[in-house]
């Protein structure tokens, strides 16, 4: 079964109605895309949680670091995924566990399998290959 994309209008809905958004790979590097979309989420009024085991306990964009999806102890609405495509398995598992709606991977990240583990979960969203900074601003269009 190949992965496809909820609508335009159902992505838009994501958008909207989302308050908190985890960043899977969140860099401390202003230079890194994954730095500028997280900022660019707060500046709309996102709450933003970076999620890096590599950086665990330091502050990204004011926020502390935690090592897992797991480690979350608000309500999530999106996790947003800057990992590689290989990923996405194990990140679909942990994602599995918790309380959070939308699985979301950036442009150019996609996999058939964590598609599948996702496909076996009760109500979530999957949005893959899309950038979300992209899909607010057609949103935003509207």
């Amino acid at each position: 079964m190949a992965f496809k994309n909820p609508t335009q209008l159902e992505i838009n809905e994501y958008l909207t109605n989302a308050q908190t958004v985890a960043i899977v790979g969140l860099s401390n590097k202003p230079e890194r895309t994954s730095y500028q979309i997280a900022a660019f989420l707060q500046e709309k009024g996102y709450q933003i949680i970076p999620v890096n085991p590599v950086l665990v306990g330091e502050t990204i964009l004011g926020e502390k670091v935690v090592a897992q999806l797991e480690d979350i102890a608000v309500p999530i609405d999106i996790v947003d995924i800057f990992r590689k495509s290989e990923f996405l398995p194990a990140i679909a598992q942990s994602f599995l566990k918790i309380d959070a709606a939308v699985f979301w991977a950036q442009l150019g990240i996609e996999n058939e399998e964590a598609a599948e583990i996702l496909a076996t979960g009760k109500k979530q969203k999957v949005v893959m290959n899309r950038c979300i900074k992209i899909e607010w601003n057609k949103n935003k269009q509207i």
